[in-house]
């Protein structure tokens, strides 16, 4: 997911991974920066891929920086692993989500999630922590309905 993640920020405008490595948690949700020994390699693999370039400019204060820009076919592996996410899965769905802006139609996206959501069961709770864990569930549930439902209608 991480590549995903790289591809649709650098679809925003070039970065050098510092950058990355800060907007990644607030993509993801996570609240922790994600680790150089998975970010990196990643970019790595990106860039053998063609997918995005790297140009070293000087940096402000250190050593010079690899600026990181999205190539055309950057931009369609973006689209094509936007369309291919999976929508039952709730993290990758919320991380695809911030770039749905990049597919040219993200109807049929939308549609999958609406019927992935209407289909699912919310778990009972038993115990008030339960039942508050299913009150969160169900009141992110309603709302993330009612915006697909708006979006596809």
């Amino acid at each position: 997911m991480v590549e995903l993640v790289i591809l649709g920020l650098l679809a925003a405008g070039p970065a050098h991974g510092y950058e990355l490595r800060l907007r990644i948690p607030e993509i993801t949700g996570h609240g922790r920066p994600v680790a150089d020994g998975t970010l990196y390699p990643a970019i790595k693999r990106l860039a053998e891929a063609g997918l995005l370039t790297r140009q070293a400019r000087p940096g402000q204060v250190a050593a010079p920086r690899q600026v990181l820009t999205l190539t055309p076919a950057g931009h369609a592996e973006l689209v094509r692993r936007l369309a291919a996410v999976d929508v039952a899965d709730d993290p990758s769905w919320l991380t695809a989500l911030a770039f749905l802006g990049a597919l040219p139609d993200p109807a049929d996206l939308l549609r999958r999630r609406l019927a992935v959501l209407e289909a699912r069961a919310l778990p009972e709770g038993t115990d008030a922590y339960q039942q508050c864990r299913l009150a969160v569930l169900t009141a992110g549930r309603e709302a993330e309905l009612a915006w697909l439902r708006a979006r596809v209608a």
